[in-house]
């Protein structure tokens, strides 16, 4: 703007002289002329010429001067204002440059904050995918776990039914010769009560059937029959295998014996480190451990693992982050004894609703590399007693029947002849 208005007062400058330059070669021309025409006038008018000349040549110079102060001043003020303009633009400028500086500043600065605000999330990502491809793994790992623990379960599932199935068959052949023997019996007592009468014999009392139990703790007994005479005393201790249920004990005696049974239970618990199995169910709803030591002991991936006689081992697996702290117990419930999940101490096996029962319990404590550290067995036997009686008399037992299903007893009264 400022280049514009000097050249703008250079092309005034250069009018100006030119106009100054015509004017001057005007009045060179009008002054010859006039010369000339003083040479054709007479000298008497000379004077009046040279006057009127003279006053022209001032007017005219007047005039020349006055419009060159008014081109003068009329340049001056587009000077001025021009230059007053170009200061006002040229602040502006400067005005919106500092700002547009500024701005650039600023855009470099979030920029550069962009830039590395972009790097920690492109690293944040990076880990994220790397987190998301190993928990896809772990979930692959899980799922073909879960998987094969289903095909066991199913395995399992399936055995136990033809378990079941031979259990009913076996039961089924059971009552079969049951009924034989009720008909057996219904037809040696027709045939006592026919001799009775042909003998004229009074009719005995209903035969007598005692039975004594002890337990010390929940369990099942073998089914046995005892027969005894006088002077002879008999003692069986039988160890159940495997598996629960309740089995009548009958007893039948000549010359007036009669029997009692009991059940014995007896457990043995060792551990090699600070880990014991410190108390088991009988009814398989809980196994408790104990920290016997001053220090909290890691139980990432120990596993808890029972056998019941020949059966199928179970086994709890503990969580990969689990510690049990210094002097505490956890103890582990089955998902059917209704107790809710509270670790540390509280732990609910989801997956099994009971630890089982049976007659040899072997319950141990495995480590992450496979090494046994504690163990805790049960062992439950039934001895059964007869004692003797002097009075000389005859009585027919007969057993209660009972299964692990909890199937309906039947009993069958005898008689005595004396």
């Amino acid at each position: 703007m400022r280049v514009d208005l000097e050249n703008r007062c250079q092309s005034l400058q250069e009018d100006l002289d030119f106009r100054k330059n015509v004017f001057e070669e005007e009045i060179r021309e009008t002054r010859k002329r006039h010369e000339h025409r003083l040479i054709e006038v007479d000298t008497s008018r000379q004077q009046e010429y040279e006057s009127k000349m003279t006053q022209a040549l001032e007017d005219l110079r007047n005039q020349h001067d006055e419009q060159v102060k008014l081109y003068k001043m009329e340049l001056e003020q587009t000077y001025q204002a021009k230059l007053e303009n170009a200061k006002l633009s040229s602040d502006q400028n400067d005005k919106a440059a500092g700002a547009a500086r500024e701005e650039l500043k600023e855009a470099r600065m979030r920029i550069e904050a962009l830039s590395y605000q972009l790097s920690g999330l492109q690293k944040q990502a990076s880990a994220a995918e790397d987190r998301i491809r190993e928990l896809e793994e772990m979930m692959a790992g899980e799922r073909e776990k879960f998987r094969k623990m289903l095909d066991a379960k199913e395995r399992e599932m399936t055995d136990m039914r033809d378990q079941m199935q031979l259990q009913l068959t076996e039961y089924q052949e059971l009552l079969d010769v049951k009924l034989a023997l009720d008909m057996e019996i219904s037809a040696y007592r027709k045939l006592l009560e026919g001799e009775e009468e042909r003998l004229k014999l009074s009719p005995s009392p209903s035969s007598r059937v005692t039975v004594s139990r002890a337990t010390s703790s929940s369990s099942s007994s073998s089914t046995s029959l005892v027969r005894s005479s006088r002077g002879k005393r008999k003692r069986i201790e039988a160890e159940e295998l495997s598996g629960s249920g309740t089995s009548g004990i009958g007893t039948g005696s000549i010359s007036g014996s009669s029997s009692s049974s009991s059940f014995q239970m007896s457990q043995q618990a060792s551990a090699t480190g600070s880990i014991s199995i410190e108390e088991i169910d009988l009814e398989g709803k809980y196994v408790q451990l104990k920290n016997n030591s001053e220090k909290d002991q890691s139980l990432g991936n120990w596993r808890l693992k029972r056998q019941i006689g020949d059966g199928d081992e179970i086994a709890y697996k503990f969580t990969p982050k689990y510690v049990l702290r210094a002097g505490q117990t956890v103890t582990i419930w089955g998902a059917d004894a209704g107790v809710s999940h509270s670790p540390p101490s509280v732990l609910v096996w989801k997956n099994q609703g009971s630890w089982g029962t049976g007659g040899n319990i072997r319950t141990y404590l495995v480590n992450s590399e496979g090494e046994e550290v504690a163990v805790r067995s049960v062992t439950k036997s039934v001895v059964v007693r007869e004692n003797e009686e002097e009075e000389d008399e005859i009585e027919y037992g007969e057993e209660d029947l009972f299964n692990q299903q909890g199937d309906p007893r039947t009993t069958s009264r005898g008689c005595s002849v004396m």
